[in-house]
């Protein structure tokens, strides 16, 4: 732990600016931990808590040290947790005047979200990083730590809003008022007691406007892009990143083939290959062909043309319920099973295993084991899982 930036007398005032939505009411006298990646969207919500009157700390999460390989490799490495990120946050609680701490937390991020990547790899699944990374780490993490720096309440930059149901005592998890930003999905994972001390204060703010506003307060990262790509991945190249990190004695090459167990050419390696996708497949064929299953004990990656690519429904795991208690009956959903997935309606049926099957009204394309499925009642989140499994079009 890096203390950059000694602990001063902060002035606490009363009054919040209009327009900061913390979705509940929130004493004036807390102390709120702001996790600052050095972008604009975390700069600005750390200003607006401090100019609103709230004692803030800010904290930036090392998360990921690059290889020499890796840096040297030519491939673009964007990452949210340089030095030079450190760096843009730590100037701008310089000029807010709250402490700062950089946490060295590359352990903890290996465990929870490097490794499972690799993992999920090598079993013939896809994973999704991101949502490890916001809940075990970004958040869960903070959460868990936020008394030790005498802090209430998580802020974060996220594109979620956070909204007290008084009726039900339940904190509720809702879109963001811009749903090109909405960050919801990545959210599911954060239990009740998480909820209670997290607040999302662009939530109801579109982009343009948090861009204008840190442009009006002069914040000094009001421009800079924003970070697109898994963040520990040089150049978003995961067949790279997964050869750099793996033996090469356990990817073997194998056949691909049809539904019906015709060979039709060699894979490099089922962790190459992920559902739904169509180009590098290196086949000849009259119509397109994509990837529809991923056999890993068989070591075969299974590909059909475009209608086979649709599922009437999947089975998830490990699943959390934010807006309600776990139904012991079925009920009828939205179900977002990508983060750029329209959400189609669906009934969730729990299984006595513990699982939940989701059946989609509407044949779904592409349902990937290994991602995540969040399901939806208009704008608030019911709760989500993994997807173990995905059923047939016809199921």
């Amino acid at each position: 732990m890096l203390l950059l930036v000694p602990m001063s007398e902060i002035p606490t005032k009363s009054v919040v600016p209009a327009g900061l939505d913390l979705g509940r009411p929130i004493s004036e006298d807390s102390r709120i931990l702001v996790a600052m990646s050095g972008g604009v969207d975390s700069a600005l919500t750390a200003v607006l808590l401090r100019r609103g009157g709230f004692e803030c700390v800010g904290i930036n999460m090392r998360t990921y040290h690059p290889t020499d390989a890796e840096r040297h490799s030519g491939r673009k490495f964007q990452t949210c947790c340089s030095p030079e990120d450190a760096s843009d946050a730590r100037s701008v609680a310089l000029g807010e005047d709250f402490p700062f701490y950089v946490l060295d937390l590359e352990q903890d991020f290996h465990k929870a979200v490097v490794q499972p990547f690799i993992n999920e790899y090598m079993l013939g699944r896809t994973p999704n990083p991101c949502v490890l990374c916001n809940n075990h780490l970004k958040l869960g993490l903070l959460l868990d730590k936020a008394r030790l720096y005498g802090c209430d309440f998580v802020a974060t930059g996220h594109y979620a809003r956070i909204v007290e149901n008084t009726g039900t005592g339940r904190m509720e998890l809702h879109r963001a008022a811009d749903k090109s930003k909405d960050q919801t999905y990545y959210l599911f994972g954060l239990r009740q007691d998480q909820l209670q001390r997290f607040v999302c204060p662009l939530g109801s703010m579109p982009k343009t406007e948090v861009r204008q506003l840190a442009r009006d307060l002069e914040i000094s990262v009001a421009d800079k892009p924003d970070s697109m790509e898994i963040c520990f991945v040089p150049g978003n190249d995961y067949r790279a990143f997964l050869r750099s990190r793996v033996d090469a004695s356990a990817i073997s090459s194998g056949d691909i083939v049809t539904t019906t167990g015709k060979v039709l050419g060699k894979h490099e390696g089922i962790a190459f290959y992920t559902i739904g996708q169509r180009k590098g497949l290196g086949l000849s064929h009259a119509e397109p062909l994509y990837v529809i299953d991923i056999l890993a004990s068989e070591n075969l990656v299974v590909v059909g043309e475009s209608p086979e690519t649709y599922s009437g429904g999947l089975v998830c795991n490990n699943t959390n319920w934010v807006a309600i208690p776990a139904p012991l009956d079925a009920i009828e959903a939205t179900a977002q099973i990508r983060y750029r997935h329209e959400p189609a309606a669906c009934t969730i049926i729990p299984q006595q295993s513990g699982e939940y099957k989701v059946v989609f009204h509407e044949p779904q394309r592409s349902i990937t084991p290994g991602q995540a499925v969040v399901f939806y009642e208009g704008e608030s989140v019911l709760g989500g899982g993994w997807i173990s499994s995905r059923m047939a079009a016809s199921n």
